[in-house]
C-alpha cells in the first residue's frame, strides 16, 4: 500500500519524555516557557507532564505546579501521563489539564515488569478497571498504546502475534460496549523499528481491524526513526506523537550505557512532512523557535536537524 494522507496529527510530547528522562531537574520557569512557546506553534496537543512516583521520577514531581503555569491556548490540549489510579486521580484534581483517557497494553512481559511492576497479563487484564474508572470520571477514551510492540530491549524480539493479541482485546472489549474504538498506537518505546516492520506489524493490525486508526509513537534510538515515519506515511498513517528537538527517551528500557534517544524529533517530521506536500498546520518556524529554546534550557546540544540547519524557505526566498 502506497497512500500519502493530504494531512497528519502530531502530538507533542518533548516536555513530559523530555525533561522526564534527563538526570537534571530544570526550573519550573523555563519548563513553562517551552510549553508556552509550543502551545504557539499550531500543535493540538501537547502532553506536558507525568503524574507518576516521585520517588522514582523525582523530575515529574512538580507536574501540577507545572500545570498551573501554562498558558491556556484555545485549541491546544494540554494533556498529562499517568501510570495507576492514583496518578489519574492527581492529574483529575489539577489545574489545565486536558483529560484524556489511554489504556496501556504490553507487548513485552519484561518491560511490563520493569516499567509498570506487573506483568503484561495482569495489564491486560487491569484495562477493565481502567475503562469503567473512566466512564465514571466522563473522560472518554482516545487511544490504547501498545508498547515494546517492535521489539524489547529486556525481552528481546516480540512477535507480531504478541501485538495482534492486544489488538483483538481492544477490539473485543469495546464493540462488546458498543462504544467507538479509540486510535490503536504501536510504540516503538526502545528504537528497534525499522521501515520493514513498519510495514509488516500495521498491515497486521489491519488484518484484524482494517477501519481503526493507527498512530505511532516512534523512537530514533538506533537512527531509523525518520525512515520508519516515511514507511508509516506510505502506510497511509496520519497520527504519530514526537518530542521538540527530539528530547527524550525511556528511563526504564534497559539502553546500554543508559543511553537512548528520544522520539523522532517534531521539527524534523514537520519539515519533511511539508516538502512533500503533507500538512501538518504547524508553523515550522515557530517549531524550530520552540527546539532552540529547548536546547538552550537543556544547555547541550540536541538532535534535531532542522533546528539547526533551518527550513528551505530562506534559501527560496533568495533565488526567487
Amino acid at each position: 500500500m502506497s497512500d500519502l494522507p493530504s494531512y497528519i496529527e502530531i502530538h507533542e510530547e518533548g516536555p513530559r519524555e523530555g525533561f522526564q528522562f534527563e538526570k537534571t531537574i530544570y526550573p519550573l520557569a523555563d519548563r513553562v516557557a517551552l510549553v508556552d512557546a509550543l502551545s504557539r506553534t499550531g500543535l493540538k496537543q501537547i502532553q506536558v507532564a507525568s503524574f507518576v512516583n516521585p520517588k522514582r521520577v523525582p523530575q515529574m514531581a512538580d507536574a501540577a505546579e507545572l500545570f498551573a503555569h501554562i498558558e491556556k491556548v484555545p485549541g491546544v490540549a494540554h494533556t498529562a501521563l499517568w501510570l495507576n489510579e492514583n496518578g489519574f486521580r492527581q492529574a483529575a484534581g489539577a489545574r489545565n489539564v486536558d483529560l484524556k483517557g489511554i489504556l496501556l497494553f504490553y507487548a513485552s512481559n519484561a518491560f511490563a515488569l520493569q516499567n509498570n511492576g506487573r506483568t503484561a497479563e495482569a495489564m491486560l487484564q487491569q484495562q477493565d478497571d481502567w475503562i469503567r474508572l473512566y466512564d465514571e470520571a466522563g473522560v472518554p477514551i482516545q487511544a490504547a498504546y501498545i508498547m515494546t510492540a517492535f521489539g524489547c530491549n529486556l525481552q528481546g524480539d516480540v512477535p507480531v502475534s504478541a501485538v495482534t493479541d492486544q489488538v483483538r482485546w481492544i477490539v473485543d472489549r469495546f464493540k462488546e460496549d458498543r462504544r467507538p474504538l479509540p486510535a490503536i498506537y504501536l510504540a516503538d518505546t526502545v528504537g528497534w523499528a525499522v521501515p520493514t516492520e513498519i510495514e509488516r506489524r500495521i498491515g497486521a493490525v489491519r488484518e484484524v481491524v482494517p477501519d481503526a486508526r493507527i498512530g505511532l509513537h516512534l523512537h530514533d534510538t538506533r537512527g531509523s526513526g525518520p525512515a520508519s515515519f516515511y514507511a508509516a506515511l506510505r502506510m497511509g498513517v496520519d497520527l504519530f506523537d514526537s518530542s521538540v528537538a527530539g528530547l527524550g527517551g525511556c528511563p526504564f528500557a534497559g539502553h546500554e550505557n543508559g543511553a537512548a534517544a528520544g522520539n523522532v524529533c517534531t521539527e524534523d517530521m514537520v519539515f519533511m512532512a511539508h516538502e512533500m506536500g503533507i500538512a501538518t498546520g504547524v508553523d515550522l518556524d515557530a517549531l524550530i523557535e520552540a527546539a532552540r529554546l529547548a536546547e538552550r534550557i537543556i544547555g547541550r546540544p540536541l538532535g534535531g536537524r532542522v533546528m539547526h540547519s533551518g527550513s528551505l524557505k530562506q534559501f527560496r526566498v533568495r533565488h526567487q
